[in-house]
């Protein structure tokens, strides 16, 4: 599962400045620049999210969440294992596919199936940047107005991040982020494919 994350904008971080940047620049004098949020990433929050235009990939701004049909809230996540199976997730692979850029993710820890108080940020050992394996597909608002959501997709837990919860967004590698985007055909072994990558746990207050 991943239910929050972080976009954290230090000077240090380039390739998350530079995101930010187009997203800026993109979306300049708009309501939904004024609504880009950074820092702790929440649910519903509108963020920088990468996608495909033709050959070539650019940014743009989205709610983090499906919205629910039948019920307040939305969905956050989608499981690699069943996402072709599942309608609401199926269409998006087909053709919206998109990466979360983040510098890390939050977990709790859980115990028999309990969620204990415990917080810690996950991140890459050797890099500050983390890309993240997501659909989104287009909605409508309450005045009719379309909108842009994208869900997260989750694997089963590596040896990183097993300690504390059996789940863990798919991580994109810098030789993924192109295939993800771009070929639908490798992308479905990618849904299968290892999480080998090696986390860090910074325990949070």
């Amino acid at each position: 599962m991943c239910g929050r994350y972080c976009i954290d904008d230090e000077s240090n971080i380039l390739e998350m400045n530079e995101i930010i940047r187009e997203a800026n620049e993109r979306f300049k004098e708009t309501s939904k620049l004024s609504a880009m949020k950074t820092g702790e990433i929440f649910p519903a929050d509108i963020v920088p999210v990468i996608r495909a235009a033709g050959s070539y990939r650019y940014v743009d701004l989205m709610q983090w969440g499906y919205p629910r049909w039948n019920s307040s809230g939305v969905i956050i996540n989608a499981r690699a294992e069943t996402v072709l199976e599942k309608p609401m997730f199926k269409g998006s692979f087909e053709s919206m596919r998109c990466i979360i850029p983040t510098t890390g993710f939050f977990e709790w820890k859980h115990e028999n199936g309990k969620v204990k108080k415990d917080k810690y940020l996950l991140r890459l050992n050797d890099n500050p940047m983390l890309y993240l394996a997501g659909l989104y597909n287009t909605y409508k608002d309450n005045e009719g107005k379309p909108y842009n959501s994208f869900v997260i997709l989750t694997t089963n837990a590596n040896d990183s991040v097993r300690p504390i919860h059996n789940r863990m967004p798919v991580i994109l590698t810098d030789e993924k982020k192109d295939i993800w985007l771009h070929d639908k055909t490798l992308s479905q072994l990618l849904l299968n494919d290892d999480n080998n990558a090696e986390l860090e746990l910074i325990t949070k207050k």
